[in-house]
């Protein structure tokens, strides 16, 4: 969420703590030629403590997607600790490459035959101890697609997420169940598809959760297309937040 919203109502105590713990978070982005990346073993001890893919010798967790041309992946720092990642698809209809129309071909394909476009979150995975100590962490993960719907001007932010875990994006984002239960890939658990639409929840959410706000800065940096060695990039909630204040007084 840009710093242009609409004037954002007082920060609960909540809003406030997150914005004062991403002073500690740092953003990293995976480089595609790091086959070894720590947060491909992430992904794989996540996943392997539920169980929910096979044992491979390697200890790492990739798949074709990751090489795609509209693959973003991520890991989230605290205390410079990796503890958590997330990857996204810009999902156009020149750039159709998407895990979660792979799964429901049928309800995303027409979508993009329209001309819409929309952010494709998958492998969010966090690390165990980081998890049970920061209950928040989804949010400060969940930023980065936050962010990317915002500097690509997706019209949608869909989720491919497991049934128990729907309500929080309901709740969070508005999305709306558009899918059925399915099963993909190696995953060993179905997943519900559901998508929010970003030009209409862009205001409410950064009103109610401004730690998804940011500056255009922030985001030109975190998904640049330009190679080169992957930047450690620090949040800059408190400063959008800031600065959509001032001009709300001004205005």
């Amino acid at each position: 969420m840009s710093a242009v919203v609409h004037a954002p109502s007082r920060a609960s105590q909540f809003a406030e703590t997150l914005i004062d713990l991403l002073d500690r978070v740092q953003y990293r982005r995976v480089s595609v030629s790091e086959q070894l990346d720590p947060v491909y073993r992430l992904r794989y001890e996540a996943y392997r403590r539920e169980n929910f893919i096979p044992i491979n010798s390697q200890e790492i967790t990739r798949d074709d997607y990751d090489n795609a041309a509209n693959c973003y992946s991520f890991g989230v720092y605290i205390d410079s600790e990796l503890v958590s990642s997330i990857r996204f698809h810009h999902v156009t209809a020149e750039n159709r490459t998407s895990p979660s129309r792979t799964i429901w071909p049928e309800i995303l394909e027409p979508m993009l035959d329209r001309g819409e476009s929309y952010i494709d979150p998958s492998r969010f995975t966090a690390d165990h101890d980081a998890s049970l100590a920061l209950p928040a962490l989804p949010y400060l993960t969940l930023r980065i697609v936050a962010m990317a719907s915002e500097h690509f001007r997706a019209r949608y932010c869909i989720s491919s997420v497991r049934a128990e875990h729907a309500a929080f994006y309901r709740r969070v984002f508005g999305s709306r169940q558009l899918g059925e239960e399915r099963s993909w890939g190696e995953l060993l658990f179905p997943v519900c598809l559901y998508a929010a639409e970003v030009p209409e929840i862009r205001d409410r959410v950064a009103e109610r959760y401004p730690f998804f706000m940011s500056t255009a800065e922030e985001r030109q940096a975190l998904f640049s297309s330009e190679e080169g060695p992957r930047k450690i990039i620090a949040p800059s909630a408190r400063l959008a937040h800031r600065l959509a204040a001032i001009e709300t007084h001004q205005g």
